[in-house]
């Protein structure tokens, strides 16, 4: 099976761990960055606006002219439709998918074991699967309401210990809760991947667990996740640049 490294050489440079979320509603909003972005950040994200917008044939398109491309449709249902949707996913040649941790180790170990399989029939590329743990914009009182006892933090562990534990590749959480996933999981290819990056802790939004850039990596983050603070930039790539001088 073709099967890539879970985690990247440590020397990798800090504008390579930043993934551009496209979460814009077209194909040509989405071709303009990424077009704009590419070779100043390390991959694009496309998620449920843009995938429901233009479909699996946009993200074909980018994946065959070399663009990484992180699926993050947050796979969440019976172990048999997670798994086939993987299958899809990994048939599209993007880089990483996620899927909700919460749907279970059943869930996460046949996802794992179909896309294998598969990958190693048809010679894929096997992607990097990675799970959700707790949104970014959850507080405190969104874990009360939907009868979560556990706090944030610990929410967060234990959803990583079992992702971990069923074999998947990372996790995403907010860039507070990266050294909870450190110290809990003893796995030194186990990746953070970490939306919620601002330059500065004031956000207008509804992302509500955020640091910048320098602190998600200062924390432990492989990856991070930044929207609206470049795509929606007059110029992209000053952004980026003023991002990336945060390290």
């Amino acid at each position: 099976m073709i099967k890539p490294t879970a985690a990247e050489t440590p020397a990798i440079k800090p504008r390579e761990r930043i993934i551009v979320a496209l979460d814009v509603d077209s194909a040509a909003a989405a071709r303009e960055i990424s077009n704009e972005l590419s070779g100043a950040v390390g991959a694009f994200k496309i998620g449920l606006q843009l995938f429901t917008a233009t479909g699996p044939a946009f993200v074909r398109e980018l994946t065959e002219s070399g663009t990484k491309i992180f699926l993050d449709l947050k796979f969440h249902d019976i172990p048999n439709t997670v798994a086939k949707a993987a299958v899809e996913a990994a048939r599209l040649g993007v880089w990483m998918f996620n899927v909700h941790a919460f749907g279970g180790s059943e869930m996460m170990l046949q996802t794992i074991k179909e896309v294998d399989a598969v990958c190693e029939t048809e010679e894929i590329i096997r992607p990097l699967i990675i799970a959700v743990t707790v949104l970014t914009s959850s507080t405190a009182e969104t874990m009360s309401e939907t009868g979560v006892g556990q706090g944030i933090n610990d929410q967060v562990g234990s959803l990583a210990k079992l992702a971990a534990n069923c074999g998947l590749d990372g996790v995403v959480a907010s860039p507070q809760e990266v050294q909870t996933v450190r110290s809990i999981v003893d796995r030194p290819n186990f990746l953070t991947v970490t939306p919620g990056i601002r330059q500065t802790l004031a956000t207008p939004d509804d992302q509500r667990r955020v640091t910048t850039f320098g602190q998600a990596l200062a924390n432990g983050s492989d990856y991070v996740v930044i929207g609206r603070p470049i795509v929606k930039a007059k110029d992209r790539i000053q952004a980026v640049e003023q991002i990336v001088a945060d390290v």
